[in-house]
């Protein structure tokens, strides 16, 4: 399997992601890297782009921002069409459902479907891991960024709403439960 670019945090648990950079160099990996960090001292860029990072992006920083870095480097190394167009990595898409992270349009067939913004990120990580079960806690850990009490029925409530707007009056149903287990877009 190719990647066109490989997103790498810095703060990994055990290796770290400086000693995962290097050994991807060491192994020929050619692959850009952009790497990821809450350290923005000029120190700490060098020794990221000297591991072998193609870029360098602290903490926080804007999607946009991170996109049209992406493409840049997509661009730069021949792996992508070079037309910096909007593509995978800002278009999601699934049965008659789209997402585009950079004008937060959601379609579902011609339907224009507005999004609060917690529901358009459930939906961009749904679509993002389109066939695969999430569980709760996935769910509250990557919308919210932290632990919740795992009772708590905000995942519930969230989806309750997604359903609401995307699956109410279009068919397939694309929003699936799994009891005790998580939800799942798939069309069956």
């Amino acid at each position: 399997m190719t990647h066109e670019v490989i997103v790498l945090d810095i703060l990994l648990p055990k290796l770290g992601g400086l000693n995962v950079l290097e050994e991807l160099r060491q192994r020929n990996i050619s692959t850009p890297v952009l790497v990821l960090s809450a350290k923005n001292a000029v120190d700490d860029r060098v020794r990221g782009l000297r591991a072998g990072g193609d870029d360098y992006l602290t903490k926080p920083f804007s999607f946009a921002e991170l996109v049209a870095r992406l493409h840049a480097l997509v661009r730069r190394t021949g792996r992508g069409d070079g037309s910096g167009a909007a593509g995978p990595l800002t278009r999601l898409s699934f049965a008659d459902l789209s997402l585009d992270r950079l004008t937060r349009r959601v379609r579902r067939g011609e339907t224009l479907i507005e999004l609060q913004p917690k529901e358009f990120a459930l939906l961009d990580y749904l679509l993002g891991n389109a066939g695969r079960v999430l569980t709760k806690t996935q769910i509250l850990e990557y919308i919210w960024d932290c632990s919740f009490d795992p009772q708590t029925n905000v995942v519930d409530v969230m989806v309750c709403r997604l359903r609401q707007k995307l699956d109410r009056d279009f068919e397939p149903k694309l929003i699936h439960t799994l009891r005790g287990v998580g939800y799942v877009l798939r069309t069956d």
